[in-house]
């Protein structure tokens, strides 16, 4: 079937797949101000959140290098967590975070590989509070292909509050604090996509995609995890959490041709994984 997949897609430019993915990373603009632990830079902050970031945040301080977070150097993950925490709370009251969730995501730093949860972090902060501190958060993004190489996407729910309406993967969601990538994958490829944990256990490693950009919250920089999920004749996606309006399958031509339709995530997810499957990078 892989080979079916491979074939349907190969009129398709590697030129032209490499440019998607490298579109969704964006420069950093430049009137933004490092957000630093120690001597190292976990973050990326707007300049009007400087000022309140200071005044919630114990021992930070404003250097020629950015905002030093010297308390945090001098403790574990655990009160790092807890001061982060307080000072999320403090501008979540103050209007500065807005679209609170409740769910902790860890921060793992730009590691260049899969986030393991039995590995040490740095520290976990509720996800909302990420593109706050412009954090870099991880995600998992599924590509799912149809025997004949059609793509199936996601329609994103109009009550969603980024991109509503707007064409997606097959599945996606941030990885939370202690999840594991696999878990991940199969738990939102059954709310989204209503596929069984048998199946959505086939999920292959298809690279990953780092997508940065200037959003209202502030900076958001994310590493998304890219796998593809081979599907097999007759599957049909069907939605669980609400958080999906319906499924497109469309066929090469009709998935570039609808590139501008997508989120950023998706078309850059969708356009690794193929490469993948082809056996190129996108560098």
């Amino acid at each position: 079937m892989i080979d079916a997949v491979i074939q349907a897609w190969s009129g398709i430019a590697q030129d032209d797949l490499r440019a998607v993915v490298h579109a969704v990373d964006r420069p950093v603009p430049p009137q933004f101000v490092g957000f630093y632990l120690g001597e190292q830079r976990i973050g990326r902050l707007a300049p009007e959140h400087v000022a309140p970031l200071l005044e919630e945040l114990p021992q930070c301080r404003l250097s020629e290098r950015g905002v030093v977070w010297l308390g945090g150097e001098r403790c574990g993950a655990q009160e790092r967590s807890v001061q982060l925490a307080a000072a999320a709370q403090a501008l979540r009251q103050a209007g500065w975070i807005t679209g609170w969730r409740d769910e902790l995501y860890s921060y793992w730093g730009e590691i260049e590989h899969a986030p393991d949860p039995a590995e040490p972090h740095a520290f976990a902060l509720e996800r909302a509070a990420f593109r706050f501190f412009g954090l870099r958060s991880h995600a998992v993004h599924i590509n799912g292909f149809a025997p004949d190489g059609r793509v199936w996407c996601g329609i994103r729910s109009l009550s969603k509050a980024t991109d509503p309406g707007r064409i997606d993967n097959l599945a996606a969601g941030g990885l939370s604090a202690g999840e594991s990538v696999l878990d991940c994958a199969i738990r939102e490829l059954h709310e989204e996509a209503g596929l069984d944990p048998e199946l959505a256990r086939q999920v292959q490693p298809a690279g990953r995609v780092v997508t940065r950009r200037r959003e209202s919250q502030g900076w958001h920089d994310e590493a998304l995890l890219v796998y593809n999920l081979l599907l097999p004749a007759g599957t049909v996606p069907r939605n669980l959490d609400g958080e999906v309006s319906g499924f497109l399958c469309l066929s090469p031509q009709q998935a570039m041709a609808r590139l501008g339709e997508m989120t950023d995530d998706a078309a850059g997810v969708l356009a690794q994984g193929v490469l993948a499957l082809r056996g190129a990078g996108a560098a």
